[in-house]
C-alpha cells in the first residue's frame, strides 16, 4: 500500500508541475486546468487530493513563495526557466505547506522532476535552490539531520 501511495504521490507532482507549468504561460482558471487534467488523467493511479493542494496552494501563496525564490537565487527571476519555475513553486510550496513529507523527500521529488523535464543541468539549480529554502523554514529538521 505504501508503494502504491508513493507512486500515486510522485505522479501526482508530475501532474502539478505539469499543470503549473500551463497556469504560469496561460494564466487560465486553476478550475478548468484541474478538470483538464483530471479528465486527460483518469485511468491513472493519482493521489487527487494532493494534485489539487499543490496545485491550488501554489497560486493561494504565491508572493510568499515567489519570495523565497527570490531570496534564493542569483540571476533575475525573470529569467527562469518555466519548467524549473514551475518545480521551485511546487518544492517551496511543500517545503513551507507540507511538514508532513520530510525535507528530504521533497528535495529529492523536485530534483528527479527537475532532471526528467528541465533543462540539462537545471536540477543542480534546483538542488541547490531547495536546499538553502528548507535550512529557513525547516530549519529543526534539517538541524536533527545533522
Amino acid at each position: 500500500m505504501a508503494e502504491f501511495n508513493q507512486k500515486a504521490r510522485h505522479r501526482s507532482r508530475i501532474l502539478a508541475m505539469q499543470a503549473m507549468y500551463q497556469w504560469h504561460l496561460s494564466q487560465g482558471a486553476l478550475n478548468v486546468i484541474e478538470a483538464q487534467f483530471r479528465t486527460e488523467n483518469n485511468g491513472l493511479k493519482v493521489d487527487w487530493p494532493f494534485f489539487t493542494a499543490l496545485f491550488h496552494g501554489v497560486p493561494t501563496n504565491l508572493n510568499e513563495i515567489d519570495t523565497a525564490i527570490n531570496g534564493s537565487i542569483s540571476r533575475d527571476f525573470e529569467d527562469l526557466n518555466p519548467v524549473e519555475l514551475a518545480i521551485l513553486r511546487l518544492g517551496i510550496y511543500e517545503l513551507v505547506y507540507r511538514i508532513d513529507v520530510p525535507y528530504q523527500v521533497v528535495i529529492n521529488e523536485y530534483i528527479e522532476l527537475a532532471k526528467k523535464y528541465g533543462a540539462q543541468e537545471g536540477y543542480k539549480f534546483v538542488n541547490a535552490v531547495l536546499d538553502k529554502v528548507s535550512r529557513k523554514v525547516r530549519q529543526a529538521e534539517v538541524n536533527a539531520k545533522r
